[in-house]
């Protein structure tokens, strides 16, 4: 089986999900000048017209560009969990406490990318539900929680590329925690996606459960049946040829070391197969738990820099 089978077997895992190809609309509900930066607030409008969703699926977003025509370089950011439901897209504007201090927006916009960030199932302005009733109720209906935020992510991704102030060809995949998981997923699932640099979580699956630290992740984490097709490794290997950077925290109970250790060894050896360019893919460690660090960040900043 080669990639795009691949990747069309994984998506197929992720329950009933509307058709990829519906329109998305947008709302802008306002543009404001920021410091160094301007901050469109945006509802994307997606599904509309579906028989289970004929009024459409409503996402509140965040578009932050450097000021200035462009067209820029962008990145896709996905929001953390840390049980802080009314958050959401917010983290790109103020920080989580267990990220660094300065928010991605203004980082970002300084360094010159434009940033797009939407509110997952369950968060931000969409939040109010318990996310383990949501979870339950998508299984009844054949549905994966998981399965509907990645849907969002990769509508959300082809709205960033048809926006005339983007780079079609020079997009990113960001986040931290429950971001990082969303962002390597949907780097191995979308080639458009040119880089991925995720933060505390590129988790091995059969580690986790090894380390009796299935409890450690929320509902949304756990995809039905992944597990007899598909190991964490393998989803990591479809990034490649393309640039990949995961930072890992190493006392970080959410990503067991030994795991790590196995999705590197395994996905190093699929871009040196493929003949990848030095440094393509990297795995950094540092002397932390759940956390993004100072130099984490210049790191990340950096490998950006360098590829996209």
């Amino acid at each position: 089986m080669n990639a795009t089978e691949k990747r069309k077997e994984l998506y197929g895992m992720l329950g009933d999900l509307p058709d990829r190809n519906l329109p998305v609309t947008v709302k802008t509900v306002a543009v404001e000048p920021r410091d160094g930066y301007v901050l469109e607030k945006l509802v994307l409008d997606v599904c509309a017209g579906t028989a289970d969703n004929p009024d459409g699926e409503r996402i509140p977003a965040y578009f932050a560009k450097p000021q200035g025509e462009g067209p820029f370089p962008a990145i896709l950011f996905s929001h953390s969990h840390g049980g802080f439901y009314q958050v959401g897209k917010d983290e790109l504007l103020s920080p989580a406490p267990y990220m660094y201090r300065v928010p991605y927006a203004e980082a970002l916009t300084r360094q010159g990318y434009a940033v797009l960030a939407i509110d997952a199932w369950c968060f931000g302005e969409r939040s109010g539900r318990p996310e383990q009733d949501t979870f339950k109720e998508m299984l009844w209906r054949g549905q994966v929680l998981f399965g509907k935020m990645i849907y969002d992510s990769l509508k959300a991704l082809d709205y960033l590329c048809a926006r005339e102030d983007v780079m079609a060809d020079r997009i990113g995949a960001l986040g931290m925690s429950m971001g990082s998981t969303m962002s390597w997923w949907l780097t191995a699932l979308d080639e458009r996606i040119k880089v991925c640099a995720d933060i505390c979580c590129m988790t091995d699956y059969d580690a986790l459960i090894a380390d009796h630290g299935i409890g450690r992740h929320g509902f949304y984490y756990y995809v039905p049946g992944l597990l007899k097709r598909f190991t964490s490794p393998e989803i990591n290997a479809l990034i490649a040829p393309r640039a990949r950077l995961a930072t890992i925290g190493k006392y970080d109970g959410l990503t067991p070391q030994d795991g790590v250790d196995r999705i590197e060894a395994y996905v190093s050896d699929v871009y040196r197969q493929l003949n990848a360019p030095e440094g393509s893919f990297r795995v950094l460690r540092y002397p932390v738990g759940h956390r993004e660090t100072a130099e984490m960040r210049q790191d990340i900043l950096d490998f950006l820099a360098e590829h996209l």
